[in-house]
Order: structure tokens, then C-alpha cells, then sequence
């Protein structure tokens, strides 16, 4: 019996020690992917913006569509790539967080929550897995925390 709780002690702290990094690794790729995409069809799409620009919060509804077009791709783009590298993560993280936030209220928000419909549950789970990223920032398997690590080690010196 002793054995068996040492095994479970054991398990649960390389579940501590590595769990947390894995999910944020994994919930950063899940999330660059699906903005990667995003960005690549706005990229070779047609801007269908100017249909849906009055709808755009303040004060987005006072920028061009094609500046909002050229906006939204390139924070999708480069906001995923900063996501897939652990880099800026919690900015990228705000980017991606104020992009869905403007697609929830011009383009979600009056279709109801059912995906089928176009509704607002995609934005909505996009919204909530970007917040521990936001506020807990990108983990040990990352840029940010490389960078951090190897900077305050070059203060000591």
C-alpha cells in the first residue's frame, strides 16, 4: 500500500512539474492555429468588412474597412505566431482578445450562441482560453520565460 501512494505521489508531482507547461504550450498552439487560419483566409479573401462596418464598435466603426481588413489579418497573423513562439504572449494575448471582442459585437453577438448560426460561442471559448495566457503569460516552454530566465541571470553578473 505504501508503494502504491509513493507511485501516486510521485505522478501527481511530474503532473505539477510538467502539466502546467504542456496545457499552456497546448492551449497557445490551439489557439494560434485557429487565429492562423483566420488570418490566412482574410489574407487571400475578399474584404467583406465594408458590409459589416457600421456594425464595429467604437472606434473601430471610424476606421476604413480596409484598414480594419489590414488590421484584423495581420493582429491574427502575427498575433498566432507570437502565441506558437511564447514571445509578447500576454500582448499577443490582448490583441487577439480586443480582435474577438470587435468580431463578437459586429459579426456574434445578435445570431445567438450555436455555432451553426454563426453565433457567439466560438468567440466566447476563444475569449476564455486566451485569459490564463493574459494573465499567467506563456509558461516554462516558451520565449517569454527564456528570455526572462536568461535576463535576470545577465543582471546578476
Amino acid at each position: 500500500m505504501a508503494g502504491l501512494i509513493h507511485t501516486v505521489f510521485l505522478l501527481v508531482a511530474a503532473l505539477e512539474r510538467y502539466g502546467q507547461p504542456l496545457a499552456l504550450l497546448g492551449l497557445r498552439l490551439l489557439l494560434a492555429w485557429e487565429f492562423w487560419q483566420a488570418g490566412r483566409g482574410k489574407l487571400r479573401g475578399e474584404n467583406w468588412f465594408a458590409d459589416i462596418q457600421d456594425a464595429f464598435p467604437f472606434p473601430f466603426n471610424l476606421l476604413p474597412a480596409e484598414w480594419s481588413w489590414q488590421l484584423a489579418t495581420w493582429t491574427e497573423l502575427i498575433a498566432a505566431a507570437l502565441l506558437v513562439l511564447g514571445l509578447a504572449t500576454r500582448l499577443g494575448s490582448l490583441a487577439l482578445i480586443v480582435l474577438t471582442g470587435v468580431a463578437w459585437a459586429s459579426v456574434h453577438a445578435g445570431l445567438g450562441y450555436n455555432v451553426c448560426d454563426n453565433g457567439w460561442k466560438l468567440p466566447l471559448i476563444y475569449l476564455i482560453m486566451l485569459l490564463p495566457l493574459l494573465f499567467g503569460g506563456a509558461g516554462r516552454l516558451s520565449l517569454d520565460h527564456w528570455l526572462r530566465t536568461h535576463l535576470s541571470s545577465c543582471r546578476q553578473c
